[in-house]
C-alpha cells in the first residue's frame, strides 16, 4: 500500500513520467557522445585500443577529402535553408487564405513525401537523374533541345538533385510547421490592419513575419542541422557512397567511410564531433542573432 501511495502522490507522479525520457537521453545520447569524444582521441584496433591525444584532430586539418565533405555539407545547408524556409511560408500562407480549396487535400499530397522511405524515393530520383537518353531528367532536356547530361557526374547537377530531393521531401513538413505558427495568431490583428487600410503585402510584413519568428528560428535551427546531418539521400542517389569525386560526400557520409568501411572508429568520432561542433556553432550564432538567448527583462 505504502509503494502504491508512493506513486500515486501528486508529488512523485512527475518525476516518474520523467523517468522514461531521462533514462533514454542518458543512455541514447549521453553516453554516446561521452564515448564518441573519448574514442576521437583514441587508434581503436580490432583487439586493443591505443591513447593517442589530438592526433586524429590535426590529421583532419590535412585531410583534403574531409574538407570536401564540409564543403559539400555546407553548400547543401545553405541551399535547403534558402528553399525550404521562405517557399513552405509562402504556401503555408497560401494554404491559410481564402484562395486555397480543398486544403486538406492539398495538405496531405505536400506532405505525403516525407512518409516515403528515402531508399525507395533515392532510387527512383537516381532512375530519373540517369546519364542515358530514358531517364526523365534527359527526356525533358532533349525535349528542349539541350541533349543530355550525366546529371551525377557534375558538381552542380549532382548538387541540384540533391536539393532536388530535399524539396520534394521535406516542402510539406516545413509548410506544417508555418501552418501551426500561423494558427496561433490572433485574427484580430489582421481585422485591425485591414481598418488601418493596410496591403495584403503590409499584413504579412509587419504582422505574419514578426509574429512567426518562433516557428521560423525552429525550422530554421532543425534545418541546419538537416542539412549538415544528411548521408542517407545521397547514399541512395548515388547508390553507395562513392560518388565521382566525392561530389555526393557528405560528413556524415565521410564519417560513415572511414568508421564502417575502412575500420577507423577513432578518425570517424572525430569527424563526428567536428560535425557536433560545427552544427551547434552555426544554431548558437543564429540564435543570438534571432535574439532567442536575449534577456527578456531587456
Amino acid at each position: 500500500m505504502k509503494i502504491k501511495k508512493f506513486f500515486y502522490s501528486q508529488k512523485v507522479a512527475p518525476y516518474v513520467f520523467v523517468v522514461p525520457f531521462v533514462l533514454s537521453f542518458l543512455i541514447f545520447w549521453i553516453y554516446p557522445l561521452i564515448s564518441s569524444i573519448t574514442m576521437s582521441f583514441q587508434d581503436i584496433g580490432a583487439v586493443s585500443s591505443e591513447w593517442i591525444g589530438f592526433k586524429n584532430y590535426t590529421k583532419l586539418l590535412k585531410d583534403k577529402v574531409f574538407i570536401t565533405a564540409i564543403c559539400n555539407s555546407a553548400k547543401y545547408m545553405f541551399f535547403t535553408l534558402v528553399l525550404l524556409i521562405p517557399f513552405p511560408m509562402l504556401f503555408a500562407v497560401l494554404m491559410d487564405s481564402r484562395l486555397v480549396k480543398a486544403k486538406g487535400v492539398w495538405k496531405a499530397i505536400l506532405y505525403m513525401p516525407a512518409l516515403t522511405s528515402v531508399v525507395i524515393s533515392g532510387t527512383l530520383f537516381r532512375l530519373m537523374f540517369t546519364e542515358y537518353p530514358t531517364g526523365q531528367m534527359n527526356m525533358i532536356t532533349q525535349m528542349l533541345g539541350l541533349g543530355t547530361y550525366k546529371w551525377l557526374k557534375m558538381g552542380w547537377s549532382g548538387m541540384l538533385a540533391l536539393l532536388i530531393v530535399a524539396c520534394w521531401r521535406w516542402t510539406g513538413v516545413n509548410m506544417l510547421y508555418f501552418l501551426s505558427g500561423l494558427r496561433a495568431i490572433d485574427t484580430s490583428l489582421y481585422e485591425a490592419a485591414e481598418i488601418d487600410g493596410a496591403s495584403a503585402w503590409q499584413k504579412f510584413r509587419y504582422v505574419t513575419l514578426p509574429l512567426l519568428k518562433p516557428t521560423t528560428v525552429y525550422v530554421l535551427t532543425i534545418s541546419i542541422y538537416a542539412g549538415l546531418a544528411m548521408f542517407l539521400e545521397s547514399y541512395m542517389l548515388w547508390a553507395g557512397n562513392n560518388s565521382p569525386n566525392n561530389i555526393g560526400l557528405t560528413i556524415v557520409g565521410y564519417l560513415y567511410k572511414r568508421g564502417i568501411e575502412k575500420n577507423d572508429m577513432g578518425y570517424a568520432c572525430a569527424v563526428g564531433v567536428v560535425l557536433l561542433v560545427i552544427a551547434l556553432a552555426i544554431n548558437i550564432v543564429q540564435l543570438i542573432a534571432n535574439g532567442t538567448f536575449k534577456n527578456k527583462e531587456d
